[in-house]
C-alpha cells in the first residue's frame, strides 16, 4: 500500500485512523501485532500528535487495545463482529432509504443516477480509490434525502467499522453492487418506502458473507 500524503491534509486524525483501519482489514497488520506512535508518525511523516489521536480512535472501535508501556496491539477481527456490523447496517440503512424515497426530488435521484454511472465506470476500470469514493457518495447522497440527520450520524457510525476498501476487489461483489443499486435507485424513482427498504437492506446485508470469506482467505479472520 502506498502512503498518501498526509501532511497536506487537514484532518490528520481521521485520515490516520482510515489508514491503519484499512491495514488492519488487508492484513497489513495482523492481530497481535503492535502499531508503534513513533514509528508510524514518522513513515507518514507527521508529528506523534494526530497519530495518537487515530489510535485512541481506532481503540474506542474496538479495533486496536492499549496495553501498559507497549503501546498499541491490534485486536482478532471477528466473524460475528463483521456480520454485526452488516445488520446494523442493513436496519439503519434499509430505513434511511425508506425515508429518502419519500422525499427525494429530481434534481437528487439525477445526481444519484450520475454518481452510480461514474461508480459503475470505475468498477470496469478497476479503479478501487475512486470506486471507494463513489460508492461512499452513492450512499451518502441518499442519507441526506432521507432528511434524518441523526440516524445519518449513526449510520455514518456504524459504517466506520466497515471494510470498504475491500469490497470492490472482492470476487462477484462489483456485479452484485451494481445491481443492488439500480434496484434501489427503481424504488426510489417510484417514491416507494417499502421497496426502497427492502432493497437497501438486501444490499448491506448480503456483504457479510462475501466479506467475511474474503477476509478469511486472507488471513485477517481466522477460520471456524
Amino acid at each position: 500500500m502506498s502512503v498518501p500524503d498526509f501532511a497536506a491534509r487537514p484532518q490528520l486524525s481521521e485520515d490516520v485512523a482510515r489508514y491503519v483501519r484499512n491495514r488492519i482489514f488487508d492484513g497489513t497488520y495482523s492481530a497481535g501485532e503492535y502499531v508503534r506512535l513513533d514509528q508510524l508518525a514518522a513513515e507518514l511523516g507527521i508529528s506523534v500528535t494526530p497519530v495518537r489521536e487515530a489510535l485512541f480512535e481506532l481503540r474506542s472501535e474496538g479495533l486496536l487495545a492499549q496495553q501498559p508501556r507497549r503501546g498499541f496491539v491490534v485486536l482478532p477481527v471477528t466473524k460475528r463482529d463483521l456480520a454485526d456490523v452488516a445488520h446494523l447496517q442493513a436496519h439503519v440503512g434499509g430505513e434511511l432509504a425508506a425515508r429518502a424515497a419519500a422525499n427525494i426530488d429530481d434534481a437528487q435521484l439525477q445526481e444519484l443516477e450520475h454518481i452510480q454511472s461514474q461508480l459503475e465506470e470505475a468498477y470496469a476500470g478497476n479503479d478501487i480509490e475512486r470506486t471507494v469514493r463513489l460508492n461512499h457518495e452513492f450512499h451518502r447522497a441518499i442519507n441526506v434525502a432521507a432528511e434524518s440527520p441523526k440516524l445519518a450520524q449513526m449510520m455514518s457510525q456504524i459504517t466506520r467499522y466497515a471494510p470498504e476498501s475491500v469490497f470492490p476487489v472482492i470476487a462477484g461483489w462489483p456485479d452484485q453492487s451494481i445491481k443492488d443499486h439500480r434496484r434501489v435507485l427503481a424504488a426510489l424513482a417510484k417514491h416507494d418506502g417499502e421497496s426502497a427498504r427492502r432493497a437497501m437492506s438486501d444490499h448491506l446485508a448480503a456483504g457479510a458473507a462475501p466479506l467475511i470469506d474474503h477476509l478469511t482467505e486472507h488471513g485477517v479472520v481466522e477460520p471456524g
